[in-house]
This record gives structure tokens, sequence and C-alpha cells, in this order.
């Protein structure tokens, strides 16, 4: 027989507010869907959902990394230089060397990201430099080294091969490759992070660093690592969209980091840290992917779409604040019952 009080209706609500909170997401892309469609029959066909699908596949490749670093309370500016840097490389490469596999070159973004991760990693963990600091930083240097070791040129897509630009092109089942290949990061990470000791400590650290560092979780090597994921899936995301685009360019995803945050944050991650889900950030995606792609349909200015993406994020901090703090009072109120 326990002592410990019954939860509460209010607590048991909370205690599943992330599927509602993933529930209330489906709802609003299914509203926002049927909306559009009424505007604009052609949203609502399967080729342009295909397209959807499409365009944020290295979207959400990218939302994973940034998520597991805002779980653990930091913070990854410089993915959008990973991905520049490593789908300059790709396509470098496959200009010079056209007989390179497509595996080949997916599983080289994912080794050269993760090394520029590591080295991101270093200065966090190690370095304790301010996350927000050293990704910032790094983000510049691995732009100029972009810069560099192009000359400062494009690679086109007549300059790649067929197979490459495969990746994105040809289809299985219906479906593109890169399609599939987000399927089993999804698989992949949402295995990690639920059931894995490795995925509870990144979780842990974000909840309160110094009690995970109390019960034995190595907190600068979980740091670390986190960066290393996010520059791996950098780097895979950074091969995928030069094969989606067909061009490798010094400029490429420039600001795209913003659109990261926007689509953890639309998926219930929280800044603080400590919160966030893999289906989550999967529905994040698909909600930036859908405005992204209505706005033009319905004819609206480019430059609404970034007053809007901006609001969107707003207020969808506020509501995970709002969570946050209604949890940590409905906790505290048991804790002193």
């Amino acid at each position: 027989m326990t002592n410990e009080p019954a939860k509460t209706k209010k607590e048991v609500a909370f205690s599943r507010l992330p599927g509602f909170r993933e529930l209330g997401i489906i709802i609003f892309i299914i509203l926002i869907s049927v909306l559009i469609g009424i505007r604009n029959p052609r949203f609502l066909t399967w080729g342009n959902f295909h397209d959807i699908l499409l365009d944020t596949a290295a979207l959400f490749v990218l939302s994973v990394g940034m998520m597991l670093v805002l779980v653990t309370g930091g913070i990854d500016l410089s993915m959008e230089s990973v991905l520049a840097l490593t789908g300059m490389v790709a396509g470098m490469m496959v200009k010079q060397n056209p007989q390179l596999s497509p595996l080949f070159m997916l599983l080289l973004g994912l080794i050269l990201g993760a090394l520029l991760g590591s080295i991101t990693g270093l200065i966090v963990a190690k370095g304790r430099v301010v996350p927000i600091i050293a990704t910032l930083s790094m983000m510049y240097i691995y732009r100029g080294i972009t810069f560099i070791i192009s000359g400062g040129k494009w690679i086109n897509a007549y300059e790649m091969p067929d197979s490459f630009k495969g990746i994105a092109t040809e289809r299985f089942l219906g479906l593109s490759k890169l399609i599939y290949i987000v399927l089993v990061v999804y698989l992949v990470f949402y295995y990690f992070v639920n059931h894995t000791r490795i995925g509870r400590e990144i979780y842990a650290v974000g909840s309160n660093k110094e009690a995970a560092r109390i019960i034995g979780i190595n907190t600068q090597f979980i740091t670390w690592l986190v960066y290393v994921i996010s520059g791996a899936l950098s780097g895979l995301a950074g091969v995928m969209w030069v094969a989606r685009y067909a061009s490798a360019q010094n400029d490429t995803a420039s600001g795209f980091v913003m659109t990261i945050v926007a689509a953890c944050v639309l998926g219930g991650v929280s800044i603080t840290g400590g919160v966030g889900t893999i289906p989550g950030i999967l529905l994040g995606s698909i909600t930036v992917g859908i405005i992204n792609n209505a706005l033009p349909m319905i004819r609206v200015s480019p430059f609404w779409k970034m007053a809007l993406q901006g609001l969107i994020i707003l207020v969808a901090a506020i509501v995970n604040i709002a969570i946050t703090r209604n949890m940590e009072k409905s906790q505290l109120k048991r804790r002193v019952i």
C-alpha cells in the first residue's frame, strides 16, 4: 500500500500532454489543408502532397538534430553551414567522379557532418563556451570554408550525374527515395530517444544538468554527443538538399536555421530543454512545409510568409511556456500535499 497521493485529473491530463499536443498539430494540419484546398483545389492533390514531403525531407532530418541539442538546453546555429559545406563537397566530388554511388555520398555526408559537429561539440562541452556563441562562430567558419574550397563557384545540375540526382528524382512504390531516408531517420531516432540509455540521459541532462551529473551521467559526453549527431544529420541533409535541388551553392540554406527552430518549436520542443518528441518534430516539419507550399498557391507575398512564420513561432513558444508552467505548478502542488 502506498502513501503517495493519487493523481488529480489535471495531473493525468498534463502527463498526456505530448500526445494531446501532437493531436492538436494533426488537427491544425487537417484544418489548414482543407481551407487552402477550398481556395486552391490543386493543393489537395497527391502530386502536391508528395512535393511537400520532398521539400520537408531535409528539414525533418535537420530538426531531429536540432531537437536533441535543444533538449539538452543548447542550440546549434551552425547546422545550415554544415549542410552547405557537406553539400558543396558532395557536389564537387560527384562532378569529378560521376561513378560514385549515391549511398557512398550519403554516408560521406554523415561522416563529414559528424566530424564538423564533433569540433563544435568539443568547444561547447570541453571549452564551456556558451552554445549560441560557439555555434554562431562555427556557422561563419564553416560558411567561409565553403566559399574557399569552391572558389566562389556553384555546381550546377548538368555537372551532376543522373545517379546522384536520382536520390530525389527516382521513386520506389510511388515515393521518392528521399522520403525513405526520412523514414529510416525517424525509426532510428524514435528508438534511440525512447528505448536506449543514452537517449534517456539526453533528456535527463536537459531537465536538470546538475542532478544528472550527481547521479553519474557524463554530462560533458552527452553534450558533445548531441552536437556530433546534429552535425551528422546536417551532413546527411546537405547531400539530400543538393540532390533535391540539383545545385550546390555557397549560400545554400542561408538563414535556414530559423526554419529548423520553427519546426522544432511547432513540434512541441521546449527551448529551455528537457522536452521534445520525434513524432512532434515530424509534424512540426510538415506544418512548416505546408505553410511554405500553400502561401504562394493562394498568392500571399513572400514577405508575409516570413512574418507569418515568425508569428507562428511566437504563438507556439507561448503555448509551450504556458504548458510547462502549468506542469511545474501541478507538480509543486502535489509535492506540498
